[in-house]
């Protein structure tokens, strides 16, 4: 018998009370800090209603070890549990204990297992948002302190493991892009033979789609940023618009095989995929540039070449300064490509694959065992 169940025997052996989180805790709001005020670097994290920070600021308004609920945006209800000071935002939920009878560690276990519930009940047609009177209608099971401290420990111990876990693969997979990075610049920097051309002299058409009037639930795909894969497109995450919108409105995107979509504003810049034939007929928008190859070029060669380090170093030259990062079709026209002969293309893509498998290995692995980690946690959460 475990300790858990010896404790549970000996002290609620005919069951235990539940209560609404409004007998056990209180839910407030944080205060406003506008985002212009918001600071890249500084000793708090400002937290609203996202996963991450939304910024930085030199004053703290909540204490450490605090659970928050994120109260307002597509996050919300994402439960959190704050290890630092920070600033409560005006879209934080702050959650403090009421209840003397009650772990305040227990009491995040708990309302973490209904995070995923808190999130189906997010209301409003615009920002999606998730109110109090949700939140406090849950019932918790209140058993004795000591059962509670039990169950805490051995959560906390799962959470502890995957942490330690999650970082060390982060580590190693971060060893491992760097020298994947390193012997890419350095085979591309000694092997292109001086041989340097404009990406726009080796392409048909270098342009971008435009955002359509309205989205219909099916028809011609119609690819954003948030469908990417890797370097794939994920079928699942498409929009669609109707023909007639596709043919005409979007006549100059309308996308053929082999296109790399590339993204050229936002947070996501950089990023880039490649466009199969069981995606057509598709078309995309103003985000993302369609570059089209000419017919003789390695379009495997130009992408190992768009996800290189000469184009990450490129992008930053681009956008320094600019509060909202963006590239334009000009800039990506005016791109320099590394660009030996065929032969020695083949040769570098060859070693620069092998270097990339290492990599994906571990980056298909990382996300797994975290995720085996976590459902390993819920279902202890659960039973427990």
């Amino acid at each position: 018998m475990s300790k858990l169940e010896e404790l549970i025997e000996k002290l609620c052996p005919n069951g235990v009370e539940y209560k609404t989180l409004d007998k056990v805790c209180s839910v407030t709001t944080g205060n406003q800090l506008n985002k212009d005020k918001l600071l890249d670097e500084a000793e708090y994290p400002v937290i609203n209603g996202g996963i991450n920070p939304s910024g930085y600021w030199h004053e703290y308004n909540t204490d450490k070890n605090t659970i928050t609920i994120s109260q307002g945006g597509a996050s919300a209800g994402y439960v959190n549990y704050m290890e630092t000071p920070f600033w409560a935002g005006a879209h934080c939920y702050v959650v403090k204990l009421e209840e003397k009878k009650v772990n305040y560690r227990y009491l995040y276990h708990y309302i973490k297992s209904i995070e995923k519930k808190l999130q189906k009940c997010q209301k409003g047609a615009g920002i999606p948002s998730v109110s109090r009177k949700t939140i406090y209608e849950n019932c918790i099971p209140v058993p004795p302190l000591e059962v509670q401290c039990e169950i805490v420990r051995i959560l906390d111990d799962f959470t502890l493991l995957s942490a330690e876990l999650s970082a060390e693969l982060s580590a190693e997979l971060k060893a491992r892009q760097k020298q994947y990075e390193y012997y890419s610049e350095k085979l591309l920097n000694d092997d292109c033979e001086g041989n340097y051309v404009r990406l726009g002299d080796i392409t048909k058409v270098i342009t971008k789609g435009t955002t359509p009037k309205k989205f219909t639930s099916f028809g011609i795909n119609f690819i954003k940023t948030e469908a990417f894969d890797g370097i794939n497109i994920n079928k699942d995450k498409l929009s669609f618009v109707d023909e007639e919108t596709h043919i005409t409105f979007l006549k100059r995107s309308i996308l053929e095989e082999n296109d790399i979509l590339f993204t050229i504003a936002g947070a996501t810049i950089g990023k880039m995929a490649v466009v199969s034939k069981d995606l057509l007929p598709a078309n995309t928008n103003q985000a993302l540039a369609i570059i089209r190859l000419k017919d003789n070029i390695n379009t495997n060669y130009i992408k190992f070449i768009l996800q290189s380090s000469f184009m990450k170093k490129y992008i930053k030259k681009c956008v320094k300064g600019s509060a909202q990062p963006n590239l334009n079709l000009q800039q990506l026209n005016d791109f320099i490509v590394p660009f030996p002969n065929n032969e020695k293309q083949i040769e570098i893509m060859n070693i620069l694959e092998k270097f990339e498998k290492l990599s994906n290995n571990i980056s298909e692995g990382l996300p797994a065992e975290i995720e085996a980690r976590q459902k390993q946690y819920e279902y202890y959460r659960n039973k427990l």
